[in-house]
């Protein structure tokens, strides 16, 4: 984690590190709303007596947070899955789901309870398996800043969460630097890995002028099944993992307007996924395309800086089972009676799977002032809104007894708005003591209209008179719900002497359920199992009267550095934290559905969790002759208690560590990596989940540039980066894995349920990376 640079006043010039707050909107919302916002800060911006505009690279990076951990240049990986740009940052882990849409964790916090920011906007997944998270929408080969912090998050970096804040975006328009020149710039890579058959390409070309800019980007992703690690022979636990197969695309353009000190961008991006495997999970992508609009004006003023932001998002989305599963379309017409019968088809020729379908529309504004008071004093001012409207149908199964022969209406024109304003002040009363202290306040309204099963008939639908019943009590049910919440923090930072640095402070956080947690209705086996972003294969069912959940986090870190040497030879850092968490949404067991598999109800709890957090690194030696090595280290350990049901909470990652090593001579580099996981034995029981066996792993890597006549400071021209992941191919289970549910429902029958996902074995992974 990088030091807390002295406060500073927000200059005169473009903010480079600034967090945006997010917000929402969807068909139900009028479109003037966001004009009518835009069109209140253009009216401000045109009476603002205008400043100096400064050169964007002059601008000093914001420091916000205790626990932030921010890049300028997002860290390279050779990963399709975003969520693995955070992998240094300590207390961050990530819920396995599929290959490129893992759900972030922070501090033992996942899903829902960490606020994901994609380009400055905050959104959501339209899916009750959360198949489409924010982060599974951009391709990491396209991101250029990132940034992640757990536990005490400023108020001014959104609400509506508990468990912490990640961001990840694109990089701002390029401009010419001289009023009569035009930049011509660009930059690809094409990635390759062997285990999985895994490809990719990506790449961007920018066209401006000293005030106009234009860029297109694109990228491609793909994999077929992997292959975990070990002997391939019979009972050896190697061979293909089944249900882990992916293909994306993604496209976008931005164009930008500088004039004077504003600055107008607005992008336009698509996300195609035409199918994406789940092990852990009864159902599998098949299609899913999000379309999204974001705007954004930036000014500087003599008093400060003042943004502004509007977005649109559509996400079209469907589900059923690929072929791991058994499929969808038409039926083998040699299936016998029997089989057709345990399916729920007729006697005539049927349609296989389960087709479930959503329909999101996302969109809000964001408008913020920073207002410098004085050398050593900020106020932020922000308020925002947003809107997720969503419809979750489940269309028929022509020719099926169970699945028809109307449609299934989970959440029926749902909508969630959001409106949330914030003050947070900022002081610096020496050189070496400031402090940050921030309120805000978020208004959550929820509704969702009436419901459907299948049929109203109870002779041979699935679930039969239960779910009839449970629509009949949902639909008479007051369904509308209003929360009102309120979050503050506090933070103090103090350079007690030149090598140590002390920062320290108190948040209260509060979520709101989301769609599934509140409005899930069905309470029949399949029915229920179709709900679950947990990947644990048990059914859930949501409460109506769930309670909104408030998390207190106290944490402390102590940072020790060189300080004798500007470029801090060496330095560590120890961060110790708790949450108290009441109201936590957990789930109560309601009845059991198979061995290890149960039906849970979405319930408030107490809660709390504990851990710490610790990362060091020291350069061992630099010359002409040897180059520089460095050696870092990372290290983790939470611990979840579900106060009210004396269990762990699920899905925390057990003790882990990292250990690297790196030499770089010239254009020659070369890493040498330990990952030391610890066995999992501190688990859910409410939700049986399983236990996992410790693991070490060796990774290597090497990489060289070309820079063809290029100063060094500047992007190579050419770049080759070599890997070997899991060297010794252990084999290995996924520790936030989840349940193996490749086999579909039928594999859920086995005496202690389905197992843990197997991990990926051995891989050689290429990239060729160029700029030009």
């Amino acid at each position: 984690m990088p030091p807390a640079p002295v406060f500073q006043p927000v200059p005169t010039g473009f903010p480079q590190g600034t967090q945006p707050q997010r917000t929402r909107k969807d068909r139900h919302l009028p479109a003037g709303l966001v004009l009518a916002g835009l069109w209140l800060v253009t009216a401000i911006v045109v009476r603002a007596a205008p400043a100096a505009l400064a050169p964007a690279a002059d601008t000093p990076v914001e420091r916000i947070n205790v626990t932030a951990r921010r890049h300028d240049a997002a860290p390279f990986t050779q990963s399709a899955e975003t969520t693995s740009l955070f992998r240094d940052v300590p207390g961050f882990s990530a819920w396995n789901t599929g290959g490129t849409t893992d759900l972030p964790v922070l501090n033992g916090m996942a899903a829902d309870r960490v606020a994901s920011f994609v380009d400055g906007m905050r959104l959501g997944a339209d899916c009750p398996n959360e198949m489409n998270p924010a982060l599974s929408l951009v391709s990491p080969d396209l991101m250029a800043r990132s940034s992640a912090t757990a536990g005490i998050t400023s108020v001014s970096m959104g609400g509506d969460s508990t468990g912490g804040t990640v961001s990840v975006s694109r990089r701002p328009p390029q401009f010419a630097r001289r009023q009569d020149s035009v930049l011509v710039t660009g930059d690809g890579r094409g990635d390759w890995g062997s285990n999985g058959g895994r490809s990719g390409a990506s790449g961007g070309f920018t066209v401006a002028t000293d005030q106009l800019s234009l860029r297109y980007s694109g990228a491609y992703a793909h994999a077929t099944d992997y292959t975990a690690g070990g002997s391939r022979a019979p009972g050896k636990g190697g061979g293909r993992v089944a249900s882990t197969s992916y293909l994306t695309f993604n496209q976008a353009v931005t164009a930008g307007l500088r004039h004077g000190n504003h600055l107008f961008d607005f992008t336009f991006s698509q996300q195609d996924v035409p199918y994406e495997a789940f092990p852990n999970q009864y159902m599998d992508e098949t299609n899913n395309r999000t379309t999204v609009v974001n705007g954004h004006y930036t000014g500087s003023f003599d008093w400060g800086v003042l943004e502004a932001r509007g977005f649109w998002e559509r996400v079209i989305h469907a589900m059923n089972m690929l072929g791991d599963k058994g499929g969808h379309g038409p039926a083998p017409m040699g299936a016998s009676m029997g089989m057709r019968a345990m399916a729920g088809m007729g006697p005539m020729r049927a349609e296989r799977g389960m087709p479930m379908n959503s329909d999101g529309r996302e969109a809000g504004y964001d408008l913020r002032a920073t207002v410098n008071l004085s050398t050593t004093q900020v106020v932020r001012l922000g308020s925002a809104f947003e809107h997720h409207g969503l419809n979750d149908w489940w269309p028929a199964v022509p020719g099926s007894m169970m699945m028809g022969p109307g449609t299934w209406h989970e959440i029926n024109h749902g909508r969630r708005d959001h409106l949330g304003n914030f003050v947070q002040w900022n002081a610096q009363w020496s050189p070496r003591f400031s402090t940050e202290a921030g309120m805000r306040s978020d208004l959550v309204m929820m509704n969702t209209g009436r419901v459907s099963p299948y049929s109203w008939n109870a002779m041979g639908m699935s679930g039969g008179a239960s779910d009839i019943m449970a629509a009949r009590a949902f639909n008479a049910a007051r369904r509308r719900r209003t929360d009102s919440n309120f979050d503050a923090t506090l933070l103090a930072r103090w350079e007690a002497t030149p090598f140590l640095h002390l920062e320290g402070g108190w948040a209260r956080k509060t979520r709101s359920p989301n769609f599934y947690e509140r409005y899930a209705w069905g309470v029949s086996s399949m029915a229920s199992r179709m709900i679950g972003w947990f990947g644990d294969g048990n059914g859930y069912v949501g409460t109506l009267n769930l309670k909104p959940e408030v998390a207190n986090t106290f944490s402390f870190t102590l940072r020790f550095h060189d300080p004798l040497s500007s470029n801090r030879r060496w330095e560590m850092e120890v961060q110790p934290f708790f949450t108290a968490t009441h109201n936590y949404i957990d789930v109560n067991r309601t009845a059991r559905l198979g061995p290890g598999i149960y039906r849970l109800k979405f319930a408030n709890h107490r809660a709390q969790s504990y851990g710490l957090n610790a990362r060091g690194q020291a350069l061992l030696w630099h010359s002409p002759l040897m180059g520089e090595g460095r050696l870092s280290a990372v290290l983790s350990w939470v611990r979840g208690q579900d106060l009210t049901m004396h269990s762990g909470l699920y899905q925390q990652m057990p003790l882990n560590g990292r250990l690297r090593f790196e030499e770089s001579r010239g254009p020659w580099s070369a890493h040498a990596e330990v990952i030391l996981v610890k066995a999992k034995k501190t688990v859910d029981w409410v939700r049986d989940e399983p236990r996992t066996p410790g693991y070490a792993l060796l990774g290597l890597g090497a990489s060289y540039r070309w820079h063809a006549g290029r100063p060094s400071t500047e992007p190579p021209t050419l770049q080759l980066d070599v890997s070997l992941e899991n060297l010794l191919n252990q084999r290995y289970y996924l520790p936030l894995g989840g349940r193996d549910l490749s086999g579909g429902m039928g594999n859920t029958m086995t005496q202690d349920g389905p197992p843990p996902v197997l991990a990926m074995g051995r891989s050689l992974n290429l990239t060729l990376r160029g700029h030009f």
